[in-house]
């Protein structure tokens, strides 16, 4: 198979996953594509231009796997157990190194080591979370060399041809990270189209495993070229399973396709947003998607949403107004939380922790039945006019509760809550951050429809 065919096969695929999982894109970016490579050329010729590039032989450990080279620091002699053969081993990765020599082009990463640390220490929320913040700042200190940015032709083919020197091709660092600029626009004519071009990124996401990449080498590049670096670095944990890594030699994986399938993509991307790790890795388990699904998505929200707009409990389907008048001392606990949440659910993520964020929901959903279940509508409404305010201020509170969480939720499972907040009557155009506030006036429920979260056939 041709690298291109390879290249197009594993692209389609995860072009699928996207789509399956509703994940949606301005651009699917392929380094393949025409508009990258006048992109990389055009940032080389301006890295040159500005001194940054020289030829010269290059020299050091080099990891086929990481795809990087290392110092003499950073790597151990380690012997082979089966074999008796001595090795050298990456510290961080692990994997074999091998002595190389050859000329090709240098970037002048060592002159842009005190201009990281500056930078680094002028913005604490530039690389998130801390523990990866700290990683980047230990490696500059260590001392940056300069890094080789070119492979020669004949030896590496499958690439863009450096400018002006056809026997050199530009190597991954350089090719794969110009990509964030090419999907903005790059090379922009004026200032003015660069920032219409929404560049630099406020949040840049990426796994911790490429950390050095775009924390190091990329604002390298940027500053050296003179353009601006992205507002903040978000590097997230892996996933493992049985505390694993997960590796398909070992069986250890998980078909995402198959488990969309059977739980709905909205009740996936929940269970990955509140149980995935940001510093630490999160270790993998079906039986906890299914313990969410049931407790949290069908047993909290859903069967909050479906009892309060019940015909039995609600006929006249409506979500009541406001209760007049000063707060009941039975719903002061539920007011309160519904009051706060808007504010921690929003600090949460600003300050990239997702699942602090999505806890805070559950917290108050938890609150929230026990406030229903506490005043029995259903006792209430047998009672007639005589307990109808009383009913009303349940209901209420009950679909506000299911409201401020479908509204919050959306980023996680927009289609879910689109069902969850069309079924009570929430206006398209008043479904955002400042629609989380408790609502005045009463209003009709939208059209009755199947059950949000339904039961999945599936033992735990």
């Amino acid at each position: 198979m041709s690298p291109i065919d390879f290249c197009d096969k594993v692209s389609d695929s995860f072009k699928r996953l996207c789509d399956t999982a509703d994940i949606s894109y301005t651009t699917f970016m392929r380094t393949t594509e025409p508009r990258h490579a006048k992109a990389v050329s055009e940032l080389w010729k301006t890295l040159e231009k500005k001194g940054y590039l020289y030829k010269g032989k290059h020299e050091g450990w080099y990891a086929v796997s990481d795809e990087a080279f290392y110092t003499d620091s950073q790597v151990t002699k380690v012997k082979d157990e089966s074999t008796g053969r001595q090795l050298t081993i990456a510290n961080e990765s692990g994997q074999v190194v091998e002595w190389t020599v050859e000329e090709n082009y240098k970037f002048k990463l060592s002159a842009f080591q005190d201009r990281l640390l500056q930078w680094i220490d002028d913005n604490p929320k530039a690389i998130v979370p801390e523990n990866r913040r700290n990683e980047v700042v230990s490696w500059i200190k260590q001392g940056l060399g300069d890094l080789s940015v070119s492979r020669l032709r004949s030896r590496l083919d499958w690439g863009i041809q450096v400018p002006g020197d056809a026997d050199h091709t530009i190597y991954v660092w350089l090719d794969a990270l110009t990509n964030y600029m090419t999907a903005a626009g790059y090379p922009w004519r004026s200032k003015e189209d660069m920032d219409k071009s929404y560049w630099p990124a406020n949040v840049h996401i990426v796994g911790k495993d490429i950390i050095r990449f775009h924390a190091i080498y990329w604002p390298a590049f940027l500053m050296a070229a003179g353009l601006p670096l992205p507002k903040q670095i978000l590097a997230h944990a892996h996933w493992t399973m049985g505390k694993m890594k997960m590796s398909k030699s070992r069986g250890n994986v998980a078909d995402p396709f198959e488990l969309m399938d059977t739980y709905g993509p909205d009740a996936v991307r929940y269970y990955l947003v509140r149980d995935g790790g940001l510093a630490d890795d999160a270790d993998y388990s079906e039986e906890m998607i299914m313990r969410r699904y049931r407790k949290e998505l069908a047993g909290q929200l859903g069967n909050l949403v479906m009892r309060s707009t019940s015909s039995t409990l609600n006929p006249a389907a409506v979500a009541p107004g406001k209760p007049a008048g000063t707060i009941n001392p039975a719903d002061q606990s539920l007011h309160e939380k519904l009051v706060q949440l808007p504010s921690i659910f929003e600090d949460a993520f600003e300050n990239r922790e997702f699942n602090r964020a999505l806890t805070s929901i559950t917290d108050m959903l938890a609150e929230a039945n026990k406030h229903f279940s506490d005043n029995a509508p259903w006792e209430l409404v047998s009672k007639g006019e005589s307990e109808q305010q009383r009913l009303d201020t349940v209901l209420y509170y009950a679909i506000e509760s299911c409201r401020i969480a479908g509204t919050l939720l959306q980023p996680v499972m927009p289609n879910k809550m689109n069902a969850l907040l069309n079924r009570l009557g929430a206006p398209a155009d008043k479904r955002t951050l400042e629609h989380t506030r408790l609502w005045e006036t009463a209003r009709p429920l939208g059209e009755d429809s199947a059950a949000l979260f339904p039961k999945i056939k599936k033992s735990a």
